[in-house]
């Protein structure tokens, strides 16, 4: 099932999540854990509902497990494990949202699991503000900036960043020989 996305908030343009504008201001929003994240729409392949995710053993705890995407072995990583938080509680509006990262010529799909989708918007350049230097509740270099919306703020990820594939391969060696990360390459570390 792929998930629809209620009516744009007050202030914002209803965008849709594939046409033919290929503006870098264009964001697909979503809550994790209670503050709504945003992450550039040109990067969103599609969004499912939660389902059957097989767990892969000596992997990092942000990686959930693999799901099997029409015939594609897809990773999946669970967003506020990988942002030092506690697992995400899976509920009905539980959904993945499957990434296209680039890490060098290669692109690689990963989905990404957040607590609900929220809409798909613009948000004009004015209006998104630096990453802040120190205070966030994620490593600054997952984040490009800091969109305003209504009066809130919206944290747009850097998703090369926060799924860089070479540092979850890393992570996952770590993990598979037992040793510890160095302090800064852990999920969570500023």
């Amino acid at each position: 099932m792929i998930t629809q996305v209620p009516p744009p908030a007050a202030g914002a343009t209803r965008l849709p999540l594939a046409g033919t504008d290929h503006s870098p201001q264009q964001y697909l929003t979503f809550l994790l854990g209670g503050e709504m994240f945003a992450v550039g729409i040109l990067n969103v392949k599609e969004i499912i509902e939660y389902g059957i995710v097989t767990r892969i053993p000596m992997t990092p705890p942000f990686i959930r497990g693999v799901i099997n995407l029409r015939g594609s072995v897809v990773p999946i990583v669970d967003l506020a494990s990988r942002f030092g938080k506690p697992p995400s509680k899976v509920s009905r509006r539980t959904c993945i949202v499957i990434i296209e990262v680039n890490e060098g010529e290669e692109r690689h799909d990963l989905g990404i699991i957040v607590d609900a989708v929220s809409e798909a918007l613009e948000i004009p350049s004015s209006e998104i503000e630096p990453p802040p230097t120190f205070g966030a509740n994620i490593r600054s270099d997952f984040i490009t900036g800091m969109g305003k919306v209504n009066g809130r703020f919206v944290i747009i990820l850097n998703v090369d960043q926060v799924l860089s594939v070479e540092e979850i391969s890393l992570l996952s060696q770590m993990a598979a020989s037992g040793t510890t990360p160095e302090a800064g390459t852990e999920a969570g570390a500023s």
